[in-house]
């Protein structure tokens, strides 16, 4: 996090000069001769999802943060590289935009919402590092509603750029209750002044995933609609260049099934049904899109997309190229590319005024959150039953339980699912950090329900039981004789993430896995408080986004109905429930619900 010396800043702009692509002037180009001038370069610069990361920091392993891919994240990274294209495009030339999901996402959002809120008058790290940056605007992020609207009122506050959102209206006034766009007139010499319009949009999922935030207050329309009615009147009002900044993915999709009206993953429609649009910024799909054009139905135009991946570990650069014509400009020609925050150090400046809140949630990771009254260990979950595990699928029972009350999904058993994707994680006997409990969880993994009949549920669990390896019978047998078998889709062996432990909350599901049988019938005695499963009984099942989505290739589960979804990260909810509990009791819901079997004989399993 050191300083950015004058030597650091030339290798920089090198680099960025390598990174990007822009038809044949090169990515810098000089400022226009004194003649008047009738062609230009207009330069949007973009970040998205950085979700309360700063600093190349994780917080939860306590280390810098590190990927398999070498990617860097932050936003003081992201600084580096937005200080160095204006300073060589030449600051008045250059629109800095987010596309939200700025307030969630690390400890160090979690602490400014919930510990030290910003409420209560504390300043949030990401204000003051957007502010250092001088962004010109930013869209809401559906994660913006995740700790209320008193706080992401403040956070608007805070901040000196305008927060948009043309799409979230007024309950019952249906009048937008942020700012739907804005004009920034650019004057340059020797040009007339150029009008840019900037609106933002967000994913309408907020409706369902922050429903008891925002019910009664706020409601979220169509990006399309949305859109439709802006957009004409920006041009009527003098916008030359309509950008759009849309936390809403490039890929219409929705995770949500049904239950809006509008897709939420809607950007591209937007570029192919909506006129006068000539570039958006998007968000929220956290994918590395460079560069992608959709042409628009309705004039035949392309209008160009760009998504900068997530926490800061990309920069887009959207480059639009301006001409002159009868006295106005227009957008003759756009590219884009994306900069990579692995290539330069942090902004000293940004880094430095988020340093004080940087050390307090330090001390804060590394705090005591609350104990446990016996240690628990996830050594040997993928092959016995642990609490370690029934405690993950405890907290995320209990929060779809809760979140279900009052739906149709009110009522039926719920269960969950979990993986032992962590042989390192343990809880200690005694006092338990925030870290502690996060290393059951090292994925940034959200919670879903979805309805499952008991035929689905045994379906899944011959899936989930693909893992194991088969054995000639009964017997003793080393966890590597029995764990991680290869298939044809994972001929190194079926990882550990791929292997599920499914549990009940208000009653226990218990089931046995014959491995001396080929995968497909090895899920025996499946019952539901003592009872067997009947093929139509109905559960809700807690499960995670990735495995929703259809991580793995379990069977059901992304036609399944969707009745629980706010979004909200599971290694959260895991923290939250032991700050609120104050005590871990393992004895209170650990029991053993599975084994491996040779028949009817249970199986030995040595480390």
């Amino acid at each position: 996090m050191g300083e950015l010396h004058a030597d650091r800043l030339t290798a920089t702009r090198r680099q960025l000069l390598a990174m990007s692509v822009v038809g044949g002037a090169g990515l810098f180009a000089a400022e226009p001769s004194a003649a008047a001038v009738k062609n230009l370069r207009l330069t949007v610069l973009g970040t998205t999802d950085l979700h309360g990361n700063v600093y190349n920091w994780d917080y939860f392993k306590n280390e810098e943060y590190d990927d398999r891919y070498g990617n860097d994240i932050g936003i003081a990274k992201a600084a580096t590289l937005i200080k160095a294209m204006r300073a060589e495009r030449g600051p008045r030339r250059c629109i800095v935009l987010d596309a939200g999901d700025t307030i969630q996402g690390t400890p160090l959002a979690y602490y400014y919402a919930k510990i030290d809120p910003i409420t209560g008058g504390s300043k949030h790290p990401m204000a003051l590092a957007m502010n250092a940056i001088r962004y010109d605007a930013a869209a809401l992020g559906n994660h913006e509603f995740n700790y209320g609207m008193d706080t992401l009122r403040a956070f608007q506050r805070q901040l000196d750029h305008p927060l948009l959102g043309a799409n979230a209206v007024g309950w019952t006034s249906g009048k937008p209750v942020f700012p739907p766009y804005i004009l920034k007139r650019i004057t340059l010499p020797d040009t007339k002044t150029i009008t840019v319009g900037i609106l933002g949009l967000v994913t309408p999922g907020v409706a369902i995933w922050d429903k008891a935030n925002v019910e009664g207050r706020v409601k979220f329309r169509g990006l399309v609609e949305q859109a439709s009615y802006y957009v004409p009147r920006m041009r009527a009002a003098g916008a030359e260049v309509v950008v759009i900044s849309a936390h809403s993915g490039p890929n219409t999709s929705s995770s949500y099934g049904d239950a809006l009206p509008y897709p939420e993953n809607a950007a591209s429609l937007v570029a192919e049904q909506v006129p006068g649009v000539d570039a958006i910024l998007v968000g929220h799909a956290h994918l590395e899109v460079p560069e992608r054009f959709v042409t628009n139905t309705a004039t035949g135009r392309q209008v160009l997309l760009s998504e900068p991946l997530y926490w800061g570990m990309r920069v887009t650069v959207m480059d639009l190229n301006l001409s002159l014509v009868r006295g106005k400009w227009q957008v003759r020609t756009a590219r884009a590319t994306l900069l990579n925050a692995n290539t330069v150090p942090e902004d000293p400046r940004v880094a430095s005024l988020v340093r004080g809140a940087h050390e307090k949630v330090l001390t804060y990771v590394n705090s005591p959150i609350g104990t446990c009254t016996q240690a628990m260990s996830a050594a040997s979950s993928r092959y016995e039953d642990t609490a370690a595990m029934d405690f993950i699928n405890l907290v995320q029972a209990e929060a779809v339980k809760a979140g279900i009350a009052g739906t149709a999904a009110e009522g039926l058993p719920v269960l969950s699912i979990a993986a032992p994707f962590n042989r390192l994680a343990a809880i200690p006997a005694g006092q338990v950090t925030v870290r502690d409990v996060a290393g059951l969880y090292i994925y940034d993994n959200t919670l879903l329900g979805i309805q499952f009949s008991g035929a689905q549920v045994r379906a899944y669990l011959e899936q989930s039981a693909v893992y194991f390896k088969q054995v000639p019978g009964p017997g003793t047998y080393s966890a590597d004789e029995v764990t991680n078998a290869p298939t044809q889709t994972a001929p190194g062996g079926t990882p550990d993430y791929n292997y599920d432990i499914m549990g009940g909350l208000d009653a226990p599901l218990t089931y046995d896995i014959d491995i001396s049988v080929p995968p497909g019938n090895r899920i025996k005695n499946l019952a539901y408080d003592g009872v067997p499963v009947s093929d139509s009984q109905q559960f809700v099942i807690a499960i995670n986004n990735y495995r929703q989505s259809g991580g793995g290739g379990f069977p059901g589960v992304t036609t399944a109905p969707v009745v629980y979804n706010r979004q909200n990260e599971i290694r959260q909810l895991l923290i939250d429930w032991v700050s609120a509990e104050g005590t871990i009791d393992p004895p209170s819901f650990f029991r053993v619900d599975w084994r491996l079997v040779a028949g009817d004989t249970p199986l030995v399993i040595t480390p």
